[in-house]
């Protein structure tokens, strides 16, 4: 869970609009290949079905949701790997976590895929801690923190152990001593409020997951006992289908936990994860580079002479421009192999009609590519702006202003420190 009320290590201060960006850098920081989190308007099928969703992500100011024991006796979820949240402020990462590593759409790297196979027979209580233990998972979830969060986490710990040391001083001082002797009241005090009261009161945002596995649709919350299953898939071979069998639950959940159809505030989100938009386009380049190649060979060998010159100049650049990649997409190699066939049966006229639209169609992929790679520039600058620590900065800044005799006078104070009154205030004209 993340606290909106105090600093804390996970997403600090991210709000709804940069979610999609946070999950997406911290997926593939941890070593998650090939996908990218996008937000969704509507549940609907016109509004989802084509980004063909892999898994959801559910963001909702967090309350306490009752279940019974008996909703988690499910014998197909001791196949689904699942964590516990130990930790306050990890539910992101566990969210991840808890999806990558239950779909099989999803590759994971080999780090986490050798990290499933070592925990795959612990309980979820030990995933949980081993999610906590480890060095590059700790990390990774940590580097998305603010210098000044840590400071705070470490203050708010330090303050936590002298309380409990002075508590503990306490109680073994008034071991050795006689209870002391009631005293009538004659006036009421007034009832001393504990700290966590304030606590209660601050809104708490939690993150779950939704994830198609072992022919069911599961409901994955690090704070419950297990995963829950939400409803069954048509085929336990395939995951088609799945956002109909989740629609019913999202809904339910969105209607509890603050949807805008009685005229309240939406305070929820939902991230879908779909294949990486610039890993689908540099896929579809390459395999326009090599049709490319493919619809010249069966042009033959003076094709130069039966396309215009303006549009061969176009793909030279277009294609020399952009380096070769490796491919990201399983199936690539035989839907190409399918394609060359085609390509061999066409007669003169037809290959040069493909010819012009594979040069028209490689113009277009190239500019979604740079238009990714942008994205992602930004995305790793608002990160870095996000994550350094402006402290000193400031501080310098002020020590500077106080150097050269500015700082009272921005404070309305004069040269001993002292607060300047209204009436002896200057009016400048």
């Amino acid at each position: 869970m993340a606290s909106s009320g105090s600093n804390t290590i996970d997403l600090v201060g991210a709000p709804f609009s940069v979610l999609e960006r946070v999950f997406t850098s911290l997926a593939r920081k941890l070593g998650i290949k090939n996908i990218e989190f996008v937000e969704l308007y509507d549940i609907e099928p016109w509004a989802v079905d084509h980004l063909n969703p892999l898994a959801l992500v559910f963001c909702f100011v967090w309350a306490k949701d009752h279940h019974k024991a008996a909703d988690f006796n499910d014998p197909m979820a001791e196949k689904v790997w699942f964590a516990n949240q130990l930790q306050d402020d990890s539910c992101a990462t566990h969210a991840i976590l808890n999806i990558a590593l239950n779909s099989p759409d999803i590759d994971v790297g080999d780090a986490l895929r050798q990290f499933r196979e070592d925990t795959d027979l612990m309980s979820s209580t030990m995933k949980g801690l081993a999610i906590s233990n480890h060095p590059n998972l700790r990390q990774t979830h940590n580097s998305f923190a603010r210098p000044a969060d840590i400071r705070g986490s470490r203050t708010v710990i330090a303050n936590t152990t002298f309380k409990a040391e002075a508590k503990r001083k306490r109680e073994e001082a008034r071991a050795g001593k006689p209870p002391p002797a009631k005293k009538p009241k004659t006036t009421s005090t007034p009832k001393k409020t504990d700290d966590n009261d304030d606590d209660e009161n601050v809104e708490t945002y939690h993150f779950i997951g939704y994830v198609p596995s072992h022919g069911k649709c599961w409901e994955m919350d690090g704070l419950k006992s297990g995963p829950l299953e939400v409803g069954e898939l048509a085929s336990s071979s395939s995951t088609d289908g799945w956002m109909d069998v989740v629609r019913p639950a999202l809904r339910m959940k969105m209607k509890k936990y603050g949807g805008a159809a009685e005229g309240g505030n939406i305070r929820f989100s939902l991230l879908a994860i779909v294949r990486g938009s610039f890993e689908k386009a540099s896929d579809d380049f390459e395999y326009l580079r090599k049709e490319k190649v493919a619809l010249e060979r069966q042009l033959g060998d003076d094709w130069r002479s039966k396309v215009e010159s303006e549009l061969d100049v176009l793909s030279n650049d277009t294609f020399e421009s952009v380096p070769k990649r490796p491919f990201f997409t399983a199936g690539w190699a035989q839907k190409r192999l399918y394609r060359d066939l085609e390509i061999q049966r066409m007669d003169q006229e037809d290959a040069l009609v493909a010819w012009r639209q594979c040069i028209m169609n490689a113009i277009s992929v190239k500019a979604t590519m740079e238009e990714e790679i942008s994205k992602a520039i930004e995305t790793n600058t608002e990160h870095a702006k996000r994550v350094h620590d402006w402290e000193p900065l400031f501080e310098a800044y002020l020590r500077k202003l106080h150097s050269n005799g500015l700082l009272n006078a921005l404070l309305d104070r004069d040269e001993h420190g002292r607060k300047i009154s209204s009436k002896k205030r200057k009016v400048v004209v």
